[in-house]
């Protein structure tokens, strides 16, 4: 596990459960018609049993039962035959029957990048101080590989007693004791394996029941959205300096969902379930699988039954940028996460024999190369793979002493490291192909190795190939801070448009993601692998992974500062504040071709804490709101019913168009007709007397029209609605995506929305 962890950038997809050698019996997740329970049973697990022993062949129904949901989803998972679940969709208490789904992971200057240190002044109203003691009645839900207990980053120093209404608890496990492990910081610990373990009887790795984390990811996300200060923290000298979450003095509760082949959609829900019963604030989940309709996606239909209870839960995105519709975890009640840089970076330098200097990034920690030059080779191997550095793809004694230039892609970036070094290499040089273009993702490397862009990889290729005797010296230079630009959007970050609902821009934001430094477990070295025996208590990874969990924390600091203010506020607020400049003024950019960035990469910008503590306006939506975009899509009142779990849905309510959702965002799609119309409501959480008037930003081909174009809020809490209108000019069906925005302002605040415009479904 510890391999595919290490690259949280590879392209995530999902997987059915048909794609693992599949017994008598696998998984199912059965939804219940909750409100169908006779009344002589007492509990809703037992009715269940009995439900599932009076039509199937299981000797024992309750052995065969491997969860029963309650808060997150009406039903239950158990290991049935194709048989045994065809039996149980013929019958009227069961809404559906599908089967369990692998889901997989999506993998500190950032507190300082944000503007989390600014201790001086006022945060909106609010003190630094004072806001540190209100997360302290916080609580942030991480659903991932577990936890490290011993990390400092879980220190509970100074910190009052746990919150009277936590419901939580750690369990207990061979390698983990709740009195010695868990603390007034990490005050939940739970571990979620059933699905897992029916997948792992067919052929997956058993591992040990517990929410140690022994794979590092988990660990890595919760201290970074809520992790303690740490003072001199590093990955072995780099990025030294403090290490703490975006909301330090928030508590955790660490839920284990993740395993060596992945997180179930069984065990997530019933992580999802346990964390809404837990009592927690926020729910943290840098996992996913490729987009499916919500009625079919397990992570959408616990974070619907999260949102109805007032809990804001964040999502990545998925690493599968550069492609464009390729996101994950789209639902509108979840906040969608996409990844960048931050303004701190790791040179290293290939020196080629002909005097060429190229610069790239690494986090080789080792003894280095020195000033020699040693011959350098590229595609000396076995195999057609050699050029890409795959296991048992290298000849030996064309590598041995030399460095080798590996093609980025198909396996692992520390995996190539490892083939060279086995295979004799003393260095490696990781290059860049089309799929990556100019991003760099620096790796603790098990030797000296330097990763460059496309075009800084082609011309070393080039070289390779007509020098007559091509040598290579390479060099690390440590850390570099206020680099620029800052931030770019990480090529691998997943892209939309939303293919779910086309209405709805995503992804919503993005965060830092890029060669983040947070704890690490003790179990294992920071490249993953079995081979590296290194241990540190910090490490540096990239991935939408990593981009989650800082707004997560940052939602859990408007959580503490705004305790009235429901999901749907809180993500507006981080929205309509992001900023699309990056820190030498320019507009954002993308790190796949240093191309201008749009709305599809970066959604509304890159979140500004400060900004959305003070929003002035927010776009808010109800439960009920979610459910009327649910019924306008087209779906069955069942279908509508699997997601919001309302046994009285009628869907007498529904909007003409599933873009009229009052979304902090726009997503125009002009098809027979030239002109769409959407009306949407800005409450007021500025002070009595706000005036904003509108400013609009459109593309030549589309004429934008708002009305009023003032608007006045007399109180706090006031709402007023406003109505924009959309006119394609002819002629534009050419056009196949356009950019703008909707903005709200006054002298104190920007109130910004971003407008995608297309004209035919990609």
């Amino acid at each position: 596990m510890a391999t595919r962890l290490a690259i949280c950038l590879c392209a995530i997809a999902v997987f059915q459960s048909c794609l693992v050698p599949v017994l008598s019996k696998q998984t199912y997740i059965v939804q219940m018609k909750h409100h169908l329970k006779p009344a002589d049973y007492s509990t809703h697990g037992d009715w269940y049993s009995d439900h599932l022993q009076a039509l199937t062949s299981a000797d024992s129904a309750a052995d065969s039962i491997l969860y029963t949901y309650d808060a997150a989803y009406h039903g239950f998972a158990a290991a049935l035959t194709p048989e045994e679940a065809e039996s149980l969709r013929q019958t009227d208490a069961v809404v559906g029957v599908y089967e369990d789904t692998v889901y997989s992971l999506h993998t500190t200057r950032t507190p300082e990048f944000l503007g989390l240190e600014a201790v001086d002044g006022k945060w909106a109203g609010h003190g630094l101080e004072e806001l540190n003691q209100a997360s302290q009645d916080v609580i942030v839900g991480v659903l991932d590989t577990g936890v490290w207990p011993e990390s400092k980053s879980f220190a509970d120093a100074g910190m009052p007693d746990v919150p009277a209404r936590w419901r939580g608890e750690c369990e207990a496990a061979a390698d983990f004791n709740p009195k010695f492990h868990c603390n007034k910081k990490l005050i939940g610990a739970r571990f979620f394996s059933r699905g897992y373990n029916m997948m792992a009887a067919s052929g997956g790795k058993k591992e040990s029941k517990s929410p140690r984390d022994d794979d590092g990811h988990g660990t890595h996300t919760a201290s970074t959205a809520a992790g303690s200060l740490v003072g001199n923290a590093s990955l072995l000298g780099y990025a030294s300096g403090n290490a703490r979450g975006m909301a330090p003095h928030a508590r955790v509760a660490a839920y284990r969902v993740c395993w060596s082949s992945g997180c179930l959609g069984s065990d997530i829900l019933a992580a999802m379930d346990r964390a809404i019963q837990d009592g927690v604030d926020v729910l943290s989940l840098s996992l996913g699988g490729g987009s499916a309709p919500y009625p079919r996606d397990t992570i959408a239909i616990g974070a619907f039954a999260a949102m109805e209870r007032g809990i804001f839960v964040s999502c990545s995105a998925g690493n599968s940028g550069p492609a464009k519709a390729s996101l994950a975890n789209v639902a509108p009640w979840i906040m969608t996460v996409g990844a960048g840089t931050i303004d701190r970076d790791f040179p290293a330098y290939a020196t080629l024999g002909d005097g060429r200097k190229f610069t790239g990034v690494s986090l080789y920690s080792g003894g280095g190369m020195g000033n020699k030059l040693v011959e350098l080779v590229y595609n000396k191997g076995t195999n057609s793979s050699a050029n890409l550095c795959m296991a048992g793809s290298l000849d030996p004694a064309a590598v041995r002493g030399k460095v080798v230039v590996c093609d980025r892609g198909i396996s692992a970036r520390v995996d190539k490291g490892a083939v060279v070094k086995e295979a004799g290499g003393i260095g490696m040089i990781l290059a860049n192909t089309a799929a990556s273009g100019e991003e760099l993702v620096a790796d603790s490397h098990l030797l000296p190795a330097v990763a460059v862009g496309k075009k800084m990889g082609d011309l070393i290729r080039q070289y390779v190939k007509t020098a007559r005797m091509p040598t290579a010296a390479l060099s690390f230079g440590g850390t570099v801070l206020n680099v620029k630009p800052s931030p770019v959007v990480a090529a691998f970050s997943s892209r939309g448009p939303n293919m779910v609902t086309p209405q709805i821009l995503k992804p919503d934001v993005i965060g830092p993601g890029v060669n983040i430094l947070a704890a690490w477990s003790g179990a294992v070295g920071p490249t993953g692998l079995e081979k590296d025996t290194r241990k540190t208590q910090f490490n540096i990874m990239s991935g939408t992974s990593m981009s989650c969990p800082h707004i997560s924390g940052l939602a859990a600091l408007l959580k503490a500062a705004h305790p009235t203010w429901s999901p749907g506020a809180i993500k507006s607020a981080l929205m309509t504040t992001a900023y699309t400049l990056d820190n030498s003024n320019s507009p954002l950019r993308d790190a796949a071709d240093y191309s201008l960035s749009t709305p599809w990469a970066h959604g509304a910008g890159h979140v500004d804490p400060q900004k959305a503590l003070s929003p002035g306006l927010v776009y808010d939506a109800s439960p009920d709101d979610y459910v009327a975009f649910l019924c306008s899509l087209g779906y069955t009142v069942e279908m509508v019913q699997v997601v919001a779990k309302r046994p009285n849905v009628t869907c007498s309510r529904k909007f003409r168009d599933p873009g009229q959702l009052n979304y902090p965002s726009f997503s125009v799609l002009f098809g027979k007709s030239r002109v769409v119309r959407y009306t949407r409501e800005l409450t007021n959480v500025d002070v009595a007397g706000s005036v904003y008037k509108v400013a609009v930003e459109a593309p030549k081909n589309v004429v934008v029209t708002v009305k009023p174009a003032t608007l006045a809020f007399k109180k706090v809490g006031d709402k007023q609605r406003y109505t924009a209108t959309f006119v394609s000019a002819k002629g534009s069906g050419a056009s196949r995506n356009e950019f703008g925005s909707i903005t709200w302002k006054n002298e104190q605040h920007q109130v910004r929305s971003p407008v995608s415009y297309s004209w035919t479904r990609v």
